[in-house]
Order: C-alpha cells, then sequence, then structure tokens
C-alpha cells in the first residue's frame, strides 16, 4: 500500500521537477525523497519519473497517478480538519442515550445551547425508561455518552453530573400540605401512585420502601415518570419521584423527605471520553437539574 508521504513526493517532484527541490520543499533529504518515489514505484511496477539532463519529468504512469495523489493528500488534510474541528466542537456528531424522564430537565436546554453556538455539531438522542433500554443494540448504533440514574457498572467511565432530589407529591388539600418535610414512615399505608415494571423507577422504589420497611398501596402505575406526580395531583394517590418529573405551574403539593432524599444522575462513556464528548458532559455539569422557582419555593428556600 503507497504511503502518504511516498504521494506527497511524487507530488512535490513533479510541482518542482526537480528531486533536491522536492526535497528541500518537504523539508527533508534528497535520498529520503528518492528511496520514497522508488518504493512507489516498486508498489506500482512501473517507472513514474523520467531522469533528465534537467531535471525530472513524469512518465505516463506517473501522470496518471498524481492526479489519484493530490486528491488523497487533500483527503488526508480533511479528514485532519474534520477531526480537529470535531475536537473543537466545530464539527461532527454526537450521538446520545439517556433516561426518558431526564431528556427534557437535563438534556434539552444544553442540546438548545449547543444548536447556538456549535451549529455544526450534529445530536442525536435515544430514550428509554430502564439501563437495559440504554444498554441494549439498536440497529447498531454505537452511543458516545449515556445519561441516567447511577451507578453504572466498572465497564464505563463515569462523571458525575448531579445530585438529584427525590420528592413526594399529593393533591391539594392532602394532609402533606400542612407539613414542611415528610418522613417516609409518615407515608405508611397510602395510596401510591407507581411507576409500571417497565420503567426502572418501578423496582428501585419497591425496593427503597421494602428497606425502609414502609408499605404503601399502588392505585395505578405508569411508564412515564413525569405523570406519575401529575396523577398524584389529580388526586389518585401519592407519587414519589425525581423532581425533575416535577413541571413548573405544578398544580398539586411538592415536599421533601427528612432526611434529603437524593440520587446521583452520572454520564457514562465507553472508555475515556473524547473531546467532544468531554466538552458535553462538562456542559452537563455546569447546569445540573434546575428546579422551577414554584417548585423550589415548596421545597424550601434550602432545597439544591
Amino acid at each position: 500500500m503507497a504511503t502518504l508521504r511516498a504521494l506527497e513526493c511524487l507530488v512535490a517532484v513533479a510541482d518542482t521537477g526537480s528531486i533536491t527541490d522536492a526535497a528541500r520543499l518537504l523539508h527533508s533529504s534528497q535520498p529520503a525523497v528518492s528511496q520514497q518515489i522508488a518504493a512507489l514505484e516498486r508498489e506500482t511496477r512501473t517507472a513514474l519519473l523520467r531522469r533528465e539532463a534537467r531535471g525530472v519529468t513524469l512518465t505516463p504512469a506517473g501522470r496518471a497517478a498524481l492526479a489519484e495523489a493530490r486528491r488523497a493528500i487533500d483527503a488526508a488534510a480533511s479528514a485532519v480538519r474534520s477531526a480537529r474541528a470535531t475536537g473543537e466542537a466545530e464539527g461532527g456528531s454526537l450521538r446520545l442515550a439517556c433516561a426518558q424522564s431526564l431528556t427534557v430537565p437535563l438534556l434539552a436546554p444544553v442540546i438548545r445551547a449547543w444548536h447556538r453556538h456549535h451549529p455544526r455539531v450534529a445530536i442525536s438522542i435515544r430514550e428509554a425508561v430502564s439501563p437495559d433500554g440504554l444498554f441494549g443494540p439498536a440497529d447498531g448504533e454505537a452511543i458516545d455518552v449515556f445519561v441516567l440514574p447511577g451507578p453504572v457498572d466498572g465497564r464505563f467511565t463515569t462523571t458525575v453530573l448531579a445530585e438529584e432530589e427525590i420528592v413526594v407529591t399529593a393533591p391539594r388539600g392532602h394532609r402533606l400540605a400542612a407539613a414542611g418535610a415528610v418522613t417516609l414512615a409518615e407515608l405508611d399505608g397510602a395510596d401510591l401512585v407507581h411507576f409500571a415494571p417497565d420503567n426502572s423507577l418501578s423496582d428501585w422504589l419497591d425496593r427503597s420502601l421494602s428497606a425502609a420497611g414502609v408499605r404503601l398501596r399502588p392505585v395505578v402505575r405508569t411508564s412515564v415518570t413525569s405523570a406519575a406526580p401529575q396523577l398524584a395531583a389529580a388526586g389518585l394517590g401519592i407519587a414519589i419521584s425525581p423532581v425533575s418529573a416535577v413541571s413548573a405551574g405544578f398544580p398539586g403539593v411538592v415536599r421533601s423527605f427528612s432526611p434529603r432524599w437524593t440520587r446521583r444522575l452520572v454520564a457514562a462513556t465507553p472508555g475515556e471520553p473524547d473531546p467532544l464528548a468531554a466538552r458535553f458532559i462538562a456542559d452537563l455539569r455546569t447546569r445540573g437539574v434546575r428546579v422551577p422557582r414554584d417548585v423550589r419555593a415548596q421545597l424550601g428556600d434550602d432545597a439544591p
């Protein structure tokens, strides 16, 4: 296989008409250029240069190779420019996989900013309600960054993005409205808007309640994380969910737990993140999970 350096030597000789001048142009030595041309001639099995008294000229085979050599050199330069642009967030693509509940509160604001500041970076998102859906194969698509609640197994490099609060929501007029913060034990026996089994929060909540010795009565289940607080506000029971599931203008009651209950959100990459992914992850960390002002007011001034 012809090397890029050999093709550069061929082009330089063609442009200068001299091996000596070509060596000077390439900041190399005359023997080194001659060796590259010789290697290229062995590869093509034919002479590419004709040595004459006043320099060298290309043979018909050399002229045929010259056009492709120029294209190969241009393509290599283009590859370097594309890679550099991607590393500087001025081009390339970023493929994300995200827990469905985090797409709007965590990813959307950062993606919006990237569309404005890095418009040449193409961003795609795959969403899922469970880790299996995130890490499982999907049409052979390779993912650059996974965004989900931690922990993540050791196959991945993880970066902590934020500590997100777990809250309880209820309808207006519920006894929780008079409370500042609640303990899990105070909820024992209450009707619960639960998550469907295909949502990983279902198993997580069951394990958490079991560990606390608290029994709730599931009255309805939903796969959509953000629907649970809304169903609670509609009077179907209470809901326990990440605060990111509670939207601005929430019509019900939102309360913190005592002690504060949080979960860790992470970005996971297969190996060390490349410069483009690292820049995106840094922006996710900087922004974190923003809590709407009216929700924060219900949680208290010290709400994270």
